[in-house]
């Protein structure tokens, strides 16, 4: 074979090298630290419930604690990012400490049900004023220059996508803010697995839907 070879073009008989691609975007499931986040997220929760009807109150927070602790070394030490382990740690921290301050194990959950009542209340807001929030959030990561609201079927889609998440925040507030009152501290840890990473899977996939299709309507074609 001639040394010229290796530097002749394909010509129209042949085909060149396929083009390495890039690796494959990470999914929203993977971002949200995959199906084992669900798991990590729920074993705090039913670990509190499940020694709170064995053991005293003191002992319960120190078997919760330890074991989210574990959780979160043994997540670091499967290489996932300091957020995703330790945002969990922060959230139980925070209820931990309140149940040791009022000594009753239905404070666990407070902070989460008057989370979801301040989202449902910010989300519902916006819709009404025009200014649906996933919609303020597309424009600001998107150098907030769009006038995504004069667009009719985006700011149609935003209203969808920030009613979704206003649905999933209220329900989740009247379910748990009901056995909250009912003093069902067993129901309430497993309502919130239940309407917990599941709802907010949903939810997210309209945001996503919304977010796309705000792009191909308002950004540049490439």
């Amino acid at each position: 074979m001639d040394s010229t070879d290796h530097d002749r073009v394909p010509t129209g008989g042949e085909r060149p090298a396929p083009v390495p691609t890039a690796g494959a975007q990470p999914t929203l499931l993977d971002q949200m630290g995959g199906p084992m986040g669900f798991v990590f997220s729920a074993v705090p929760v039913l670990v509190f419930v499940a020694a709170n009807t064995v053991l005293p109150l003191t002992a319960t927070i120190i078997v919760s604690v330890a074991v989210a602790l574990a959780i979160a070394g043994y997540r670091l030490l499967r290489g996932e990012a300091l957020g995703l382990a330790a945002g969990g740690l922060l959230g139980l921290a925070l209820a931990i400490g309140i149940v040791a301050l009022t000594g009753s194990a239905r404070d666990f959950f407070v902070v989460g049900i008057w989370v979801y009542l301040a989202a449902f209340v910010v989300t519902l807001g916006s819709v009404l004023v025009r200014r649906p929030v996933t919609g303020v959030v597309w424009n600001l990561v998107h150098g907030g220059t769009h006038a995504w609201r004069a667009d009719r079927r985006v700011l149609r889609a935003h209203d969808v996508a920030t009613l979704a998440a206003a649905v999933v925040s209220g329900a989740r507030f009247v379910v748990q803010q009901w056995l909250y009152v009912s003093d069902e501290t067993g129901w309430l840890g497993i309502a919130r697995i239940a309407m917990g990473w599941p709802l907010t899977v949903l939810a997210a996939l309209v945001v996503v839907w919304a977010f796309r299709r705000s792009s191909t309507r308002l950004l540049p074609s490439r």
